[in-house]
């Protein structure tokens, strides 16, 4: 349930487009909170402010903060201007949005009658931290600078504030995502869609994106059983594409530094999201990492190949591309040389991708 706290903002520590953290001071001492000024407004030191401290309570690894959920003695103006969509429905939170495709929107008649991606490729993957590796690979065919127009399409299965991501926010600062669209209960974004079928069709005729990365958001939920995985979504996103027309690379989820077993090699979840909930055809990247532990991958993959292209992709100078990276590469708390494996095997989805718009 919910853990509530009221507490006074002791100083800004840092913002970024759509969210501002803080430290807050409470009874127990002092502790870091994360504010959406679009939500909330804008807290300042001095301010009190109503907290949900659940995350905090927990420990948990992404999204350790403090919630601001209201200033109540300074409260936002209401919005202004057009928009019907509901995000985060029925929670006290729930904002109200503009639909990309809905009559008020300017690309309504756009998307009235959008249904084909036009062979767009759509990398999927079952991870936010999946995203800047696929991009590293995606931009060193293009020698290093962004050759084409790359849009995020987050789902909900993690963080639903596309603003939580400081990730999103510094790779649209430099140009190498030409937009971010939220679908689902996800909002934020620089496009709101309500399905992950009207976001791609958003991405690639609103956003003239000529490549498209799915996944969640930061935060992913696992339980440590084969169904109950946030990112079981990532099949449903390859059918969204393949309906769509488009071309859907399946990236893996590939580990050597995780030492649970059903994460060794290629994870369960990568089995379970590809090999049985996807029911289309995507092709997939399998990188030709060296040594027992490439083929043991190699193995573990061709239990996808009854319905899916496998496409054995290089990796020689994708190390190097990684660790000019222009955000931080973390996954589950391990950065790249922790578990090399993982990130090469995103950045080898970005490299196929590439190939295909040549």
């Amino acid at each position: 349930m919910i853990r509530w706290r009221k507490g006074e903002v002791v100083r800004i520590r840092r913002e970024w487009p759509g969210a501002v953290e803080l430290d807050v001071a409470v009874p127990e001492g002092q502790c870091r909170a994360l504010a959406y000024p679009a939500l909330v407004g804008r807290p300042e030191p001095g301010d009190e402010v109503l907290l949900n401290t659940t995350a905090l309570a927990m420990g948990l690894g992404t999204g350790g903060y403090a919630m601001v959920v209201a200033v109540p003695n300074r409260l936002p103006q209401d919005p202004e201007g057009p928009g019907h969509l509901v995000k985060a429905r029925y929670t006290p939170l729930q904002a109200t949005v503009l639909g990309v495709d809905e009559q008020d929107s300017p690309h309504h008649e756009i998307l009235r009658e959008a249904d084909s991606l036009d062979g767009m490729p759509v990398v999927v993957a079952d991870l936010h931290s999946a995203l800047p590796p696929i991009l590293c690979g995606l931009y060193a065919a293009f020698g290093g600078m962004p050759g084409a127009r790359v849009v995020y399409v987050m789902q909900d299965g993690g963080a639903l504030p596309a603003w939580f991501s400081m990730v999103c926010a510094r790779l649209r600062e430099i140009g190498w995502l030409a937009g971010v669209v939220t679908v689902g209960q996800a909002f934020g974004g620089d496009v709101e869609a309500v399905t992950t079928h009207t976001g791609l069709l958003a991405a690639r005729h609103v956003l003239q994106a000529d490549v498209t990365v799915v996944t969640q958001g930061p935060g992913n939920l696992g339980t440590g059983t084969r169904w109950g995985f946030s990112g079981v979504a990532a099949g449903e996103a390859v059918n969204a594409a393949a309906v769509l027309l488009g071309r859907p690379v399946a990236a893996l989820r590939v580990s050597e530094g995780d030492l649970r077993e059903r994460h060794m090699g290629v994870s369960h979840h990568s089995l379970t999201a590809y090999g049985r909930v996807a029911l289309s055809p995507a092709q997939v990247p399998v990188p030709m990492l060296p040594g027992e532990f490439g083929e043991r991958v190699r193995d573990q993959a061709e239990l996808l190949a009854v319905r899916h292209e496998l496409v054995a992709v290089p990796v020689d100078g994708l190390h190097e591309a990684l660790r000019e990276s222009p955000v931080r590469l973390s996954t589950m708390g391990r950065g790249l040389e922790e578990d090399l494996a993982y990130f090469l095997t995103s950045a080898a989805a970005g490299r196929f991708a590439a190939s295909l718009l040549s």
